[in-house]
């Protein structure tokens, strides 16, 4: 449990940086919002072409070497962002994402499984909300160090100022800002390191067969199919985890158009909102609520939400006021206080999803995992529809619109979808 909660950790350090990094690296490779969005795409897109493969490596190797391999992974993916900041190219940050998505494919689809089988099946939501709590617990402090030794004086390099310069002087101004990723990913490399031959070392115990797909691999992902709660499981989490990289990596944009000037932070607010359901999730499940009634009452939360956003008043901070004002931190625009607030909406659903989606499935619990996995893939699709809705047909708070059909059938599988055991 300890590996694996300093695993989580990580998952949330090196995921919630996205969320600072697509302003910054929009201005560093001028681009537009769509552009920029591509970020998430690289990075996500990862688990769902890894996905699969990794489960086949898993069970080939174990699950120890296997995380011990996706560390590795992750390190080459660090250090890959020295030369892409050092030729300010935006390709090379997109293939540095992609490889670190990869080696964190590896490590989620190891670590999941390990938490639904480590406890009673009834209580799984909540394992994996007090991980949750660590994982976001990063995403809250990543942004804010990014802030500080990234973001410092980004006010200098502002669209209208850097066009005031010469050509040769944006160019020079460009590179000096680019050249500020070498020295965090650095140290990134260095702990992704420390916590490669920790886990070597660990006493960590390899599962037996629950965990482990052995032979005729093939045929269970074809018989896998014949389960509708762990595929509609992954739709579900398809749309979750869209949704949740949009609260999480746009809220830096959004507050950015709306003048917000601390806005290489507002991702902290979105994973506070996310760590505060996660204790919720921790008090509540099973005592008070079951994982299903958990997963209905976020869903309508999500709706509710959205709505809000799209409806909510930019020039008002009342809200927001209510809401912030005791905890004396920086008050922002109504709407993007909305876009924090869906962290609390969407907490509970991926822990309560993975305990649904795997009830029952015995000897294909690896291979579901991996499914489960590659549902991820809505944070690789989703934000790239938001941002072609916020550039091209509607504007940035009017496209979070496209937030409510996710929360349906989030909704649906909550009610209905997690209950269905035949085609």
């Amino acid at each position: 449990m300890l590996v694996i909660a300093i695993l989580f950790f990580l998952f949330g350090f090196v995921t919630w940086l996205n969320g600072s990094l697509i302003p910054f690296l929009r201005i560093v490779c001028e681009l537009n919002e769509f552009q920029a969005l591509l970020v998430t795409f690289a990075f996500y897109i990862a688990y769902v072409v890894m996905a699969l493969p990794m489960s086949s490596l898993l069970d080939r190797i174990g699950f120890k070497k296997g995380m011990v391999a996706g560390l590795g992974i992750m390190i080459i993916g660090a250090l890959s962002f020295i030369p892409a900041a050092l030729s300010a190219h935006y390709g090379l940050f997109l293939l540095a994402l992609f490889v670190l998505g990869t080696g964190l494919t590896i490590l989620q689809t190891a670590s999941n499984p390990y938490l639904v089988l480590l406890g009673p099946p009834q209580s799984a939501a909540m394992r994996i909300c007090i991980m949750g709590l660590l994982n976001k617990g990063a995403g809250f402090v990543v942004p804010i160090l990014f802030t500080a030794l990234i973001l410092t004086g980004m006010d200098e390099y502002s669209t209208e100022s850097l066009a005031m310069l010469s050509e040769a002087e944006r160019q020079s101004q460009l590179d000096a800002l680019a050249h500020r990723l070498i020295a965090p990913y650095l140290w990134m490399a260095g702990m992704l390191g420390v916590l490669t031959l920790m886990v070597h070392l660990a006493p960590l115990p390899e599962p037996g067969g629950e965990l482990r797909g052995g032979e005729g691999h093939q045929l269970r992902r074809r018989e896998i199919l014949a389960h509708p709660q762990l595929v509609l499981g992954v739709v579900a989490l398809f749309f979750y985890v869209g949704v949740e990289v949009i609260a999480g990596d746009t809220i830096g944009l959004f507050g950015q158009q709306l003048g917000v000037k601390y806005f290489g932070a507002l991702t902290s607010y979105t994973m506070a909102f996310m760590m505060l359901g996660y204790l919720l999730g921790v008090l509540c499940i099973p005592r008070l609520l079951s994982q299903a009634r958990g997963l209905q009452l976020s869903a309508l939360a999500g709706v509710a939400v959205s709505l809000a956003i799209v409806m909510g008043d930019p020039a008002s901070e009342q809200v927001s006021a209510l809401i912030l004002g005791w905890a004396d931190v920086p008050l922002v625009p109504d709407p993007v206080l909305y876009v924090a607030l869906l962290g609390l909406a969407n907490a509970l659903v991926w822990p309560t999803v993975w305990p649904l989606a795997l009830q029952g499935l015995g000897r294909l619990t690896a291979t579901g995992s991996a499914l489960l996995i590659m549902g991820i893939a809505g944070g690789a699709l989703l934000p790239l529809v938001y941002g072609y809705f916020a550039h091209s047909l509607l504007d940035s708070q009017s496209a979070y619109l496209m937030l409510i059909p996710c929360y349906g059938f989030i909704l649906f599988y909550a009610f209905r979808g997690h209950k269905i055991r035949r085609w």
